[in-house]
């Protein structure tokens, strides 16, 4: 069976469009908010939904994520209860799911656990920020058979030969982190943004999607030039927080994409 990243992204392509990903802090701020939530943006035009597993010490997030994780973390969020969730929305909806989790609750449950219940729910892929290539080995070997993809990231300051063998252990797409630093929302992409992606995406057999940082559409469309697509976090937070819809803001980021 295809997995549903691989399908989404072919036949983005066929189309000449972009993926519009969006990711949402797991139970922020309540699980039936957020599911309300993930059930709005995919209905407004988000082509892939990221979850972020709520963790005490998350390194790659930023003030905004790491304040709803916290929330999340307060109001009882699980792994297992986020597993359940992914298994109710896939009662309805076919859209790809990829967890944002680090090594810890990975290892705290088990490898072999962890890829199956994640297969069982209804998971299409993995993001693990402080996962190197290095210690991968073992989560692919676990995730692979369960048909769930390993997503590794890559920044600027990653070497370009490594950049290759990154984007070579990469699967369903390769994350491209748009600067140095945590997520967030920012005034500008950084200078040079364009010259790192496209280098990126010559190396990588995968499709490339850049995160961090991306805040608006004007930046989407900037960050989509060289890329296949675009993830945007923090500034979905932010709206969640401060109870702004969402829907008007996903087809704003939808438009400048289709138009890129």
């Amino acid at each position: 069976m295809v997995n549903r990243i691989d399908q989404v992204f072919i036949e983005l392509k066929s189309q000449g469009r972009k993926a519009l990903m969006a990711y949402v802090t797991g139970g922020y701020p309540s699980l039936p908010a957020m599911d309300r939530a993930v059930r709005e943006i995919v209905k407004a035009g988000v082509d892939l939904v990221e979850i972020g597993v709520p963790f005490s010490d998350p390194i790659a997030d930023g003030p905004t994520i790491q304040f709803s994780s916290q929330k999340a973390l307060e109001g009882g969020i699980t792994p297992a209860r986020l597993f359940d969730w992914v298994k109710t929305f896939r009662r309805t909806h076919e859209t790809p799911v990829v967890l944002m989790t680090y090594m810890n609750p990975i290892q705290t449950m088990g490898l072999a656990s962890f890829a199956r219940r994640a297969r069982t729910a209804g998971v299409d892929g993995v993001i693990v920020p402080d996962l190197i290539i290095e210690e991968g080995g073992p989560l692919e070997k676990a995730l692979g058979p369960a048909g769930i993809h390993l997503i590794y990231l890559v920044a600027p300051t990653t070497p370009p030969p490594r950049r290759t063998e990154i984007a070579r252990r990469s699967r369903g797409f390769l994350y491209a982190v748009s600067l140095t630093g945590v997520t967030g929302v920012r005034r500008a992409l950084p200078k040079g943004l364009g010259t790192f992606i496209a280098d990126v995406r010559r190396r990588s057999p995968v499709p490339v999607a850049v995160g961090f940082g991306i805040s608006d559409a004007a930046q989407a469309r900037q960050a989509a030039a060289q890329a296949d697509g675009v993830i945007v976090g923090s500034a979905f937070i932010h709206r969640m927080k401060n109870r702004e819809p969402l829907v008007p803001f996903v087809r704003s980021l939808r438009r400048a994409l289709d138009g890129a």
